[in-house]
């Protein structure tokens, strides 16, 4: 089982200073700041995704990269812009999600083969149309007409794409997007698929599924499945589901789902191998929006949110070299969140303790955490959250290792 990470420029600075909270001023972002396969050992994905739409841009605007970085990225290609090791493969896609609400997708044919070849891609998938809807198989009820039509138009363009593929000798895998809105539309999809000539299919637009409703389409899928044809799941990460998955042909999946949990989730953010704890908040003054705004209005001194920034920093640095105890720890939170929340809000310090007290980060083996200590933990900034989202990937990474696939 193979996991591509996609790809939305996620970097880190080497030579950031979390003392001061600065960079260096010598730092070139896209010279010195490094990509997750460069900080953890083992690299902690079998590949990458790159989407067409965060590089070039699509109805909803220009994307994730910056001019000079698309024309850097088209012209050294995607091993040698992302820096990657021989072992790490590489599949590109359209960024469905990004026109969705378009009645047909923005891009040709043409345009797609032109990226996925220009680029160097190990594997390109076709341009699909996202169905956003499920009917389970006892039910009764109809698709409408709109997810039959995304479905003809994904699988049109599939056509289209195989047979450029051929005429052109193109060098990456052809893979084919299958769309579907219950466990017999996705087999038709895949059937139809497979007639066009592809050996490998990716399955889209599952994201809200539940697992259970994920396995009775691939079940309806074992049915028409031949055994040479391997099955992606765009966007899915259920690692208590992944040996079930295989055994119905999936071979490979994508998923940031880890990654952002250490910053968009409220509670799980920093994962060990058995459990999730939540990260520990203590926003900049300067850089936290309701803050700055309690301060623009007098409800809050900024010299006082300054003060109990600053001895919240203090008292965890203390804590991780054993100089200080839990209760001085919290005690200092408690006072800085009480500006930063307000007394409507719910405390977070109940967890917060529980994170102090197992401290997961000391015997947690990753080269992150060995290095940056109770900084990991610290919800503060993107150096911080993403270096924890990094080893979120190397905990996913060892868990599906420890899975048995066959």
């Amino acid at each position: 089982m193979k996991f591509y990470f996609p790809d939305s420029q996620d970097l880190v600075s080497p030579t950031y200073d979390f003392v001061n909270d600065e960079y260096s001023p010598y730092r070139v972002r896209q010279r010195d700041d490094v990509y997750a396969h460069q900080v953890v050992t083992p690299i902690p994905y079998d590949g990458i995704l790159v989407s067409k739409a965060i590089v070039d841009g699509s109805v909803k605007g220009s994307g994730k990269y910056s001019s000079p970085q698309r024309e850097r990225f088209y012209r050294l290609g995607v091993r040698n812009f992302f820096r990657l090791p021989e072992a790490c493969a590489t599949i590109g896609d359209c960024g469905a999600f990004n026109y969705i609400d378009e009645e047909r997708p923005p891009y040709e044919v043409d345009e797609v083969m032109d990226f996925y070849g220009r680029c160097g891609f190990d594997a390109g998938i076709s341009i699909d149309h996202i169905i956003f809807g499920y009917i389970p198989e006892e039910s009764d009820k109809q698709p409408e007409d709109a997810w039959v039509t995304r479905q003809q138009i994904s699988l049109e363009l599939a056509e289209e794409f195989i047979t450029a593929t051929r005429k052109s000798g193109a060098h990456f895998e052809p893979v084919g997007a299958a769309q579907g809105w219950g466990p017999q539309s996705y087999a038709h999809s895949v059937k139809q698929l497979q007639k066009m000539g592809y050996r490998r299919i990716a399955l889209g637009g599952m994201v809200p599924l539940k697992s259970h409703e994920i396995l009775s389409c691939l079940r309806a899928i074992d049915d028409i499945r031949s055994p040479g044809t391997g099955l992606h799941l765009l966007g899915i990460n259920r690692v208590d589901s992944m040996e079930q998955f295989a055994r119905h042909g999936v071979t490979s999946f994508d998923s940031t789902s880890a990654f952002r949990q250490a910053f968009m989730d409220d509670r799980n953010n920093y994962h060990s191998a058995t459990d999730s704890y939540t990260a520990i908040r203590v926003p900049q003054v300067d850089g936290n929006p309701a803050l700055k705004r309690l301060i623009l209005s007098g409800n809050v001194s900024q010299a006082e949110a300054i003060t109990a920034e600053r001895a919240s920093l203090r008292a965890l640095r203390e804590f991780d070299r054993e100089e200080t105890s839990i209760e001085e720890v919290l005690t200092a939170l408690g006072t800085y969140e009480s500006l930063v929340l307000g007394p409507k809000k719910k405390s977070y310090l109940e967890v917060y303790e529980r994170t102090l007290s197992d401290a997961p980060w000391r015997i947690c083996p990753c080269a992150l955490c060995e290095k940056h200590g109770i900084e990991i933990v610290i919800f503060r900034g993107s150096e911080r959250n993403k270096r924890r989202g990094f080893h979120n990937l190397t905990v996913l990474e060892a868990k599906m290792r420890s899975l048995t696939f066959g």
